[in-house]
């Protein structure tokens, strides 16, 4: 049975969405431990889907199943006929031997010979501006397409593995945690482009911003079942909060920390909160009691009292890459006590050795650093070297403290490494069998036990699911002292810093008073000026063939009228939803059917853009 949809109106009937995929009653197991338990659910034409959960709680396994990379132990999963779907995974694995551009063009060239046509030539990806438009946005446009795969890092591996699926026309994008290795930039692009594409999506993720920009549906992976909640992160958050409210005592400080999170994104930019007004009104009542995030006057007087006038100071430095190329250049920064600061760059633009220099590793080409006497530097590399592996996880945190002040409390080594995900069960374990997320948690854990009053955080999030970036953001709310983040996370450096800084490649560092918004539009007009000649290039290519041309003025008239018509559908909507504003299951109704219109006009903007663009 093919279930309808409550997708937009079309030619003036109401499009019916067809299942791509269908799990029925499966289950699945690694040893006695039972990751998917009688579960049953399924994938819709153009639904973009979020999946949440604990690290190790069956995510990955949920996409294995889904796409057939593992089969269930027991029920049934089925598959449209004909289905073009692509999966990236964390692995990361590529053909040995190949070079970038072979992978690139190598399910390009697989559709082609399924549809009948001749291969994609090698040359062809110079030529095609929306495969050039995703290696740019993805960042490995610099690498050549010549370049050996062999010869790439982990991070520049998954990129190329991630451009290969977003080059190709599909139905299904199943993506396992993409983010990573993206910078903030990188990110935004990708969420812009997964928007853009008409094929269904199921992403594994843990960056908030891009769940609640690009989720239709968010899918919990918890205790064997997958709970299903519609919206990105801010609706799943009200669902699982108002869960927790019913919930008995025992879940007591699980439902504070999800009030506490709403709070925040209640507080936050007005895009955050345009939902109905009865769930406004919800949320309102349900946080009325919760404080502010941190008291960052309180917090700051502390942070004086153990940090002293000087923290660190870098003066007139100069850092450069070891073949000399220069990051930085007669850069001046005193860092404040209880400064709390964001530092974002694009991949390559010195953030973390400016981030070494800060801590004292990196010896700068010129200039001097400076540090407090009172100082005490917890520096979170991305490394994960510097581990006791022979210890167990309670050994190896009590081996840096038994206790530690956080904030005006006192608490344990297994208290702290409760609050940041190991259970008590998994303290007994062997660092040595912890995976790469647990192994990062456990590098925090020690480095917050030394009681440090100057954090130095590079990339914190990578590896961390969300209930963990929950905690960890809860711990910093509360830390007296001064605090610089690498992130590419857009919530932790908003909910946890109070300034944000870039490198631009400009050797200078800037200080941007309007955060990731403010960066992404400087970044913008720097990249703009640079792509234009390669369009301008591709134009007369494009506008030579007679044909061709009429046919593409013949779109772009087509495109004109569409956008007119879904432009005023969604005014009738928004008029709509204003007049049943007491009314929650036709607000919901209505809200679902705006917001396909909403994604169905962005797609016929940007094909509308790419046509204006070719015909000049």
């Amino acid at each position: 049975m093919v279930p309808e949809g409550t997708g937009a109106e079309r030619g003036g009937r109401r499009r019916v969405m067809a299942n791509l995929v269908n799990l029925e009653q499966v289950h699945k197991s690694f040893g006695i431990t039972p990751l998917l338990d009688d579960v049953s659910l399924g994938v819709q034409e153009g639904e973009r889907i979020g999946v949440v959960g604990l690290n190790g709680g069956g995510k990955t396994t949920l996409l294995e199943v889904l796409t057939g990379i593992e089969a269930p132990d027991s029920g049934r999963v089925s598959r449209r006929g004909g289905l073009r779907m692509a999966v990236v995974t964390q692995r990361g694995v590529l053909p040995e031997g190949a070079v970038v551009g072979e992978v690139v063009l190598a399910g390009l060239a697989a559709d082609s010979r399924a549809g009948g046509s001749d291969d994609v030539a090698e040359h062809e990806w110079a030529a095609d501006s929306r495969i050039r438009g995703v290696l740019e946005g993805i960042g490995i446009a610099g690498l050549g397409m010549d370049t050996p795969v062999a010869n790439l890092s982990g991070g520049e591996r998954r990129r190329v593995a991630l451009a290969a699926a977003l080059v190709r026309d599909l139905d299904l994008l199943v993506l396992d945690e993409p983010t990573n290795h993206l910078d903030v930039e990188g990110v935004q692009w990708l969420a812009s482009h997964l928007l853009s594409r008409r094929s269904a999506l199921v992403v594994v993720t843990h960056d908030r911003w891009f769940l609640d920009t690009v989720a239709t549906r968010t899918w919990e992976v918890v205790g064997g079942a997958v709970e299903s909640y519609e919206g990105g992160y801010n609706d799943w958050i009200f669902a699982r909060a108002e869960r927790s409210r019913q919930a008995d005592a025992t879940e007591a400080r699980r439902r504070n920390l999800a009030r506490k999170e709403l709070a925040w994104l209640r507080r936050g930019p007005q895009a955050r909160t345009s939902k109905p007004r009865y769930r406004v009104e919800a949320a309102e009542a349900l946080i009325a009691d919760v404080p502010a995030p941190r008291d960052s006057v309180s917090l700051a007087s502390f942070a004086r009292k153990r940090l002293g006038r000087v923290v660190v100071e870098l003066e007139d430095v100069t850092l450069e890459t070891p073949d000399h190329r220069e990051l930085v250049r007669d850069l001046t920064w005193r860092l404040t006590p209880g400064e709390r600061v964001g530092l974002v760059g694009v991949n390559g633009s010195g953030k973390t050795t400016l981030l070494r220099a800060l801590a004292g590793d990196a010896t700068p080409a010129a200039g001097k650093r400076i540090q407090g006497q009172t100082v005490r530097i917890g520096w979170l590399r991305q490394e994960l070297d510097d581990l006791p592996t022979e210890m167990r996880v309670l050994q190896a945190v009590s081996d840096v403290a038994e206790r530690m002040m956080l904030g005006d409390k006192e608490i344990s080594a297994g208290q702290l490494a409760e609050r940041l995900g190991f259970t008590p069960a998994k303290q007994r374990t062997p660092v040595g069998d912890l995976s790469g997320g647990e192994r990062r948690r456990l590098q925090l854990t020690r480095i917050l036990m030394a009681e440090p009053n100057v954090l130095l955080l590079d990339e914190p999030t990578n590896d961390l699911d969300i209930d963990t970036l929950q905690q960890l953001e809860d711990l910093l709310d509360g830390w007296p002292g001064t605090l610089v983040v690498i992130s590419h996370d857009r919530y932790l450096i908003e909910r946890i810093c109070d300034s944000t800084w870039a490198l631009f490649g400009d050797s200078k560092l800037t200080n941007l008073p309007g955060g990731i918004e403010e960066y992404l539009r400087k970044r913008a007009a720097l990249v703009e000026p640079t792509r234009r000649p390669a369009t301008a290039t591709s134009t007369p290519a494009t506008t030579t063939d007679s044909a061709t041309y009429r046919a593409a003025r013949k779109e772009l008239t087509k495109l004109e009228r569409a956008l007119e018509k879904l432009t005023e559908r969604e005014d009738k909507l928004h008029a709509a939803l204003a007049e049943a504003v007491t009314d929650p299951d036709k607000l919901i109704t209505l809200g679902t059917e705006l917001k396909q219109v909403q994604t169905e006009k962005e797609i016929t903007e940007e094909r509308w853009l790419e046509l204006a663009e070719e015909l000049g």
